[in-house]
This record gives C-alpha cells, structure tokens and sequence, in this order.
C-alpha cells in the first residue's frame, strides 16, 4: 500500500505548521520519528485502585494494585487469536472516552437530596463525594493528556467523545463547568455565596447525607467515615485548573442533561426554586415544593405567588441560601447552543452538534473523523420520562441509511450514545402532543447488526465497565464498550486504540484510566488531586451497593477486542492513515503547552 512520497510529507508538514503555527522543523522533527507505544501513560496497565485496609469501623482506604495486563476476546472470530507483529500492525485512529461525568452544582436548592431519606431508589440524589466532581473531572482530563498517544501503537489521541450525564441536576452553572474543563479554564465549583458551602452535607438534620464537619450525627459516622470540619469550604473556594482535551472532542445527550435529576421534565416553576433562596434539607418541605413544581400552571400569576411562597416560607427545615440565576435549568436548545459557543480549539465546533442541530432542534449528529471512519452521535434519552432510554423512530431510520451509505463507501461506522443495549427499555410517551414509535435495545442491536462495517458502539449509563460481544451468523458483528463514571467508584474512563492486524482481521483495544491523583488520599490534603483523591475513597465506601461491582469483570477492562474486517483494508492507503496520524500529532503538538 502507497505511503507519503517525500515531496508530500513536506508539503502536508508545511501546510499543518502554517495553519496550527508550529515551527515547520519541530513539526517536521516529530512526524519524522517512528511511533512508540506510550508506555508512560498513567492507564490501569501499570497500576491499578484496590480496595484496601478497613481504617475505621467499615470505612476503607484505597491501596496500589499491580497493573492489568491485555485479555484478548476473541467471541467475534471464532475463538482464534491473530497472530501479527507490531510491525504488522497499524492504528486506524485512537479515541478518548468519557462518560457520565454528573458535574454536581451541590448547593443547588433545586436539588431533591432529602428524598434519599425516604427511598433507597433515590439514593443518586446525594454523593458523599459531590462538591468534588469538577476535581475529578480536571484530573481525568490530566490523566487522559498524559495519554494522549497509544500505550499499545503510539498513536496520536485523533479525538475525544464524552457519552452523556456531563450535567448532573440540568443546572447551568453544571453545563459551563463541564465545558470549561474540556476546553482547559478555570473554574472554581462555587454557586451562590462566595467561599462558604450552604448546603445539606453542613445542616445537622439532614441526616441521611455525609455530613464531613459532624459525621458522628448520621449513619455515615456508623460506617466511620472521617470528620473534616473545614473540607467544605475549602472545597467550594479552591480555583480547579485544567489543562484541557488536547484534541478535538465531541458530545451526546444524557439523561442527566435531558431530564432534571436524569428522570422528570423541567416544569417552569422548577426554577424559581433552583435560583432561588430557599433550600430545603429534610423531606416534608421538599414534598411541599416537589406539589408546587408539577402542580402549579405557568401563568404570570401563579409565578409570582409562587416566587412569594418560596422566599418567605418559613417551614422546618428550609434554610436561607444565597441566591444565584446561574443555577437556572437549561434547555435542548441551550445545551447545544453552549457546545456551539465553545473555543473553536481544539475544537470542532459545537463538538458535534451544529446550527442545523439548534435551528431544528434536533438532537443527534455525524462526523467523519478519518476518511475511512465514521462516527455517530445518537440521543437515545426520552424526553417524556424515565432514566433509561430508547431510539425515536426517525432517528433510528436516519441511522440505518447513514450505515447503509457508509458500507457502500467501506467507511467503518462507530455509534456513540449515551444507553447501552441493556437500559434501552423506556417507552414512556408524552401524554399529548405528536408520538412516534420508540425503539428498544434488542431492535437496535438487531439493526446494527444487518452492516458489517458497523465495528464498535460505545456508551455509558450504568457506570459500569461492561463490554459485550454481538455476533452475527456469518461470523461477523460488533463490540459494545460500556465505560464506568467519574463520580461514582471506580472513577474511570477509557481509551480506545482501532487496529489493523491486516491479515483480515481488526483489534481494538480498550484501556481504562485512573484519574491524575493520589490512590491513597492523605489527611488534610485538600489540594486539587488531594480533593479527587478523597472523592474516589469515599466513593469506594459507598453503603448502598457494593461499590467494587462498577468495576466490572477482567474481561470489560483492559482487552483486545478482535473482529474480522468487513472489507479489504488494502483500500485504506498508508499513505491515508499516515496523513490522519500526522494532523492529529500537530493538534496534539499545537496543544501540548498547557499544564496544570
């Protein structure tokens, strides 16, 4: 297969040095050099999160493990490995993935926290370890930069893809949050007064929440989780920095970031108590607002008795809080509206979504991000109700022929949702209004299934680390990945490295990645990797499951994943990949000043 005649190597240096202001001779000076597998980067292969020593009642630590090495799976080739060389090989593109990662505005009093206290179900609703997710979050973005090329081929990050639930309670100081720590700005995780947390976790009757300065209150301090008088403060006062993707990234709708709390629409009266000054920490005032959100209409007169209501009801257990508009839910629209607003670099703009997404509203998206690779971006959330999701009908038909046209062109097709095959059930409908058929998980899969250039689907959910095979007769099919979430344990993502073994047969293999901070959090560090730390171990003593679970098994980790290819890939020139390798190195170059 042709590779870059020499003349074209310089004139493609050029062209990228010039548009990414890069000196020509560095640029040159790193095309030039072979690729190496990134045996530095801070991936799960050198080290891994182990549940450690009990420190305190049932309270446990976390503990360095040996790292994981590669399972090869092989159900989707007839149970024989591929037998190539390193040399052999070569990596059709390297991705990112980041899903669910619930960016929690906890001083929110549009947040139904106190309905943990009376329902298992609800038990979401408060994390001990919620005033730290922008932490974890820029610490993420630490660690995947830091592998930013391949630990198996050394190829450079062509892309990043975040899977949905970026936004927890659909605030907007949520939805900037999250963007901002993509991109690589600051963002001190503080809504309402300056420098001091209001909130359930520092009110002495909201016992069913982790209550750091008096844990001894609450059954948290049962369990022996540790006192921390000043953590709360510090935590919402600290400026986080963070370096930023250093590729292009792309996004899709949660549930999360449809729905308020992931499962009810937004009902217009919901904001007058989300930016609000009264927030409740026990359930029976909670349930008071919850009758005034859905049972209250929209007229103007409503609205304003409403907002009376709130800010002088002096019911037990509502607190006074400071205010702020930035809490305001947002919208379809405003959700993709802010990805539109965001830098153009790295970019792409709208990371995804376009102004034909806005105009239309509609919520789902393709891009090409090599010639031969395709990658689509579908909602699967209902908008009507419910945490799980399912496919509208017009989206599912766009995507068969989007699949169909892809094989025609021996384009490989990657679907990124934020639903997997196992929580595609939800059929709820709006009550009134236009409907379509919904379709669930078993048809989906079944369509993907009829397009062998369909390799890979990829999504979250359930923050679990799952990977499942979907065969197909003839001996082929694809890999469904399922990454786990920042906020709940084991607080990992993914990278994925797309192979060809050329010998008619695909590799791709997934790794997870840690978070950029100490395994074992020590006392009083309330540094920016010391405040993730802490969140990850709090996480690992989670008391309503058994948090070690989300980790999945050891073949939904660190894997080879095999698939026979569904074309000759003899088609794909070197002198192709060589060309996408070589723009997403000078991204990388371009990008790679920027440290915390």
């Amino acid at each position: 297969m042709s590779k870059l005649t020499r003349r074209s190597f310089i004139a493609l240096t050029t062209a990228l040095a010039g548009t990414l202001a890069i000196p020509k001779h560095v640029l040159g000076a790193t095309l030039s050099a072979p690729l190496k597998p990134n045996t530095d980067a801070p991936t799960t292969l050198r080290e891994t999160v182990k549940l450690g020593p009990v420190v305190r009642n049932k309270y446990r630590q976390l503990i360095a493990g040996s790292g994981e090495s590669y399972v090869t799976r092989t159900d989707l080739v007839g149970g024989k490995a591929s037998k190539v060389s390193d040399e052999q090989r070569r990596s059709l593109a390297y991705l990112g993935h980041f899903s669910d990662i619930h960016l929690i505005d906890a001083q929110s009093p549009g947040r139904l926290e106190p309905l943990a206290a009376l329902t298992k179900a609800m038990r979401d609703a408060t994390r001990p370890q919620e005033t730290m997710t922008v932490n974890v979050l820029a610490q993420m973005v630490t660690a995947v930069r830091a592998s930013m090329t391949s630990p198996v081929t050394g190829a450079p990050m062509l892309a990043a893809i975040n899977t949905g639930d970026a936004a927890d309670s659909k605030g907007g100081h949520e939805l900037d949050w999250y963007i901002k720590i993509l991109d690589g700005k600051d963002v001190i995780p503080n809504s309402g007064l300056d420098g001091q947390y209001q909130g359930i976790q520092a009110w002495e009757s909201a016992t069913y929440a982790y209550q750091p300065p008096f844990p001894h209150l609450d059954s948290y301090g049962e369990f022996g989780f540790p006192t921390l008088p000043d953590m709360l403060d510090k935590v919402v006062s600290q400026t986080v920095k963070s370096p930023g993707l250093p590729c292009p990234w792309y996004t899709t709708y949660g549930n999360h970031d449809a729905l308020f709390m992931g499962n009810v629409p937004v009902q217009p009266s919901l904001a007058a108590y989300a930016t609000g000054e009264r927030k409740a920490a026990t359930w029976q005032p909670m349930a008071t607002q919850m009758v005034d959100w859905w049972g209250l209409g929209t007229s103007s007169f409503e609205q304003m008795m409403l907002q009376v209501h709130t800010k002088f009801s002096r019911s037990e257990g509502l607190h006074t809080v400071a205010a702020d508009s930035g809490r305001t839910p947002f919208t379809r629209t405003e959700f993709m509206q802010a990805h539109l607003e965001s830098p153009a670099s790295p970019g792409p703009v709208g990371h995804g979504f376009t102004q034909a997404n806005v105009d239309n509203n509609t919520t789902y998206w393709e891009a090409d991000l090599a010639p031969y690779l395709r990658v689509f971006g579908l909602d699967t959330c209902n908008f009507a109700s419910g945490a799980n999701g399912s496919l509208p009908k017009d989206q599912f038909d766009w995507l068969e022929a989007r699949l169909a046209e892809t094989q025609k062109q021996n384009i490989f097709a990657l679907v990124t949702s934020h639903h997997n095959s196992m929580t595609m059930n939800n059929t709820a409908q709006y009550a009134y209004g236009p409907q379509q058929p919904l379709i669930e998980g078993d048809e989906f899969v079944d369509m993907l299934k009829k397009y062998p250039n369909m390799i890979a689907w990829i999504n979250g959910h359930t923050h679990m680390n799952t990977i499942i095979a979907h065969p197909r007769e003839d001996g082929h099919g694809f890999w469904e990945i399922t990454t786990a979430s920042c906020v709940d344990f084991p607080q990992q993502q993914q990278v994925l490295d797309f192979i060809d073994n050329r010998d008619g047969t695909l590799s791709i293999f997934a790794t997870t990645i840690d978070h950029d901070s100490p395994i074992t959090w020590r006392e009083g560090d309330y540094s920016q990797a010391g405040f993730a730390s802490l969140s990850r171990e709090l996480s690992a003593n989670a008391m309503a499951y058994e948090p070690d679970v989300l980790t999945g098994s050891r073949l939904d980790r660190n894997t080879e994943l095999l698939i026979k290819a569904p074309f000759d890939t003899k088609t794909i020139s070197d002198a192709a990949v060589q060309t996408v390798v070589a723009k997403a190195q000078a991204q990388l170059l371009a990008n790679s000043k920027k440290e915390v």
